[in-house]
């Protein structure tokens, strides 16, 4: 690209970066979260499922029955987490809340997904915070290393495959794959 047109060109400029509109939760709140967190769900010390649980409802997450929730999981804020009965959290899992996300009946996170309900608007010179709630219906399958993208519902049974990228909402028992994820398939569910 011809460097005198790059140079007349908008640039990003980060020091007017402002994101005093979002919401920030109390700071004894979010303080006790990230000194509580790193020691009983982001980690490998053998806590059980149970605890893990209890505390994650002490900080205000809405947790139904029979939920799995590996080791090293990283959750933003639990309090805007809803998570319905027999929900299956995997390895690694990172849930990058800073808007509500809502994990259906049902529902399993492969090791190492991400749900990310932030970005940037590239567009913008000043790199502007962007946030949308992510909503995964009942059944919906996130594959090891997928990312679900803010704004983002994964209709009811939905199947993001391993190691890609969710952009825009899937439809009900559809099976999606690459970057972005398109449709590839019907998810047939057998007895």
């Amino acid at each position: 690209m011809n460097t005198e047109k790059t140079s007349q060109r908008l640039k990003t400029d980060l020091s007017k970066y402002d994101n005093s509109w979002y919401k920030q939760p109390p700071f004894l709140k979010n303080l006790l979260w990230f000194l509580v967190n790193p020691v009983f769900i982001n980690s490998y010390f053998p806590v059980p499922v149970g605890v893990k649980l209890l505390i994650l409802r002490m900080f205000g997450a809405k947790i139904g029955e029979k939920v799995m929730i590996k080791p090293k999981v990283n959750i933003k804020y639990p309090w805007l987490l809803i998570v319905e009965n027999y929900v299956w959290i995997g390895e690694e899992v990172w849930i990058d809340n800073l808007v509500e996300v809502v994990l259906g009946k049902n529902v399993c996170l492969s090791q190492g997904a991400m749900l990310l309900t932030g970005n940037h608007d590239y567009k913008n010179s000043k790199f502007d915070l962007k946030v949308g709630k992510i909503v995964l219906e009942e059944g919906v399958w996130i594959g090891a290393k997928a990312i679900v993208c803010p704004n983002v519902t994964c209709y009811s049974h939905a199947v993001l495959a391993v190691n890609s990228v969710a952009v825009k909402d899937l439809e009900a028992y559809g099976i999606y794959q690459g970057n972005p994820a398109q449709y590839v398939r019907e998810r047939k569910i057998e007895s």
